[in-house]
């Protein structure tokens, strides 16, 4: 966790050892488990449903949580509770969040594959929701549509967490804001710049989640790839009254000015055909993350990305695309996501700590 001379709480300073930090963390459970009690039994959708208290309240549980686990001190606050795991789409950070989570705060997880399960398929989502519900204390649904983990919250009975939707990914959000802070100190006035493909679940929850909390936050693509014009609207009034902005740009060195984040995501979203690579590598290979830009943000700017990313020539789909378009690298350059700079792998460790936040403020 990075230590930084404008953090206000001890809550986000640097890990301590020994009794010290474990009392603070131990004294501060119980008071922000009860500042979080409207939670309990809700679901867990979409940041939209949430106001910036409960945000920034599950950002520290988060943040409390990380301390108890790096001081190895149990927090076993829903022993004995049963979760299931819905993947319709595959991931390495959200599944193993969900179940180290999950195991460290006392319950158990069972994981349904893409082929584990009947939902939609062979049993609707109604009824998928309401056997499962019979038998779990939480739900994770991880997938497609947004209408789809809202059918489940809808009859489940029990909470339904949103581990990624199309339209949404809002655990994501909570682990960078997690970073964010843990670096910066603050979400408030944060200049936060999104570069390339805005449309989907990481440009709209990232501009959701800035607006509630308060951050400055930029879509720099070509116009075609802005998020809707309904949700930047609603984002825009919801700003209003945080103190935060949403703005958008086409100019990437004109965006990046005084950024103090600059974050990408791939360029081809999950279940998207191949066929778009042509349209997306020709559209947004001005818009990638490279070490000069970073340092033309600022001494300050750091970068973020939640992951997997394609900056080399190390999975398959990039040798692929390297021997059909001749590029090495996609949406961030393998000089800039090696950088000091870059904070892409204390967010992915921030998954599993905002996740069993979000659990635990759900269940506990």
């Amino acid at each position: 966790m990075c230590d930084n001379a404008n953090n206000t709480g001890k809550i986000f300073s640097k890990p301590e050892t020994g009794n010290g930090a474990e009392a603070v963390c131990e004294s501060m459970l119980g008071p922000l488990l009860a500042r979080l009690a409207p939670l309990r039994g809700k679901s867990f959708l979409k940041l939209l449903d949430f106001s910036e208290s409960e945000i920034s309240d599950l950002i520290e549980l988060a943040a409390c949580l990380k301390k108890l686990k790096k001081a190895r001190v149990p927090h076993r606050i829903c022993e004995g509770k049963n979760i299931a795991l819905i993947f319709e789409k595959t991931s390495t950070r959200t599944r193993c969040a969900f179940e180290v989570a999950a195991s460290d705060l006392g319950m158990h997880p069972t994981y349904l594959d893409p082929k584990g399960s009947q939902i939609g398929k062979k049993e609707s989502i109604a009824d998928t929701a309401r056997v499962l519900g019979r038998m779990f204390d939480g739900i994770e649904y991880r997938g497609f549509g947004q209408e789809i983990v809202e059918e489940l919250s809808a009859y489940a009975g029990v909470p339904v967490w949103n581990g990624l939707t199309n339209e949404f990914h809002p655990t994501q959000i909570l682990a960078d804001f997690l970073t964010v802070k843990e670096h910066f100190g603050r979400l408030k006035g944060i200049r936060f710049v999104y570069m390339g493909d805005a449309r989907y679940n990481m440009g709209n929850s990232l501009m959701v989640g800035s607006a509630k909390a308060g951050l400055d936050f930029v879509a720099c693509c070509p116009e075609k790839y802005r998020p809707s014009a309904e949700l930047a609207e609603e984002c825009g009034k919801i700003a209003a009254s945080s103190g935060g902005s949403v703005s958008f740009s086409s100019d990437p060195y004109e965006a990046v000015k005084g950024a103090d984040v600059i974050y990408t995501d791939v360029w081809v979203s999950m279940g998207e055909p191949d066929s778009v690579w042509d349209e997306r590598i020709k559209d947004l290979t001005p818009y990638r993350v490279t070490l000069p830009l970073l340092e033309a943000a600022g001494d300050s700017c750091v970068f973020m990305h939640c992951l997997p990313s394609f900056h080399d020539l190390g999975t398959d789909t990039g040798r692929l695309i390297n021997e059909k378009y001749g590029i090495d690298c996609m949406e961030v350059t393998d000089e800039a996501f090696e950088s000091a700079r870059s904070l892409v792998f204390d967010e992915a460790e921030n998954r599993m700590h905002t996740i069993k936040a979000v659990m635990a403020a759900t269940l506990a």
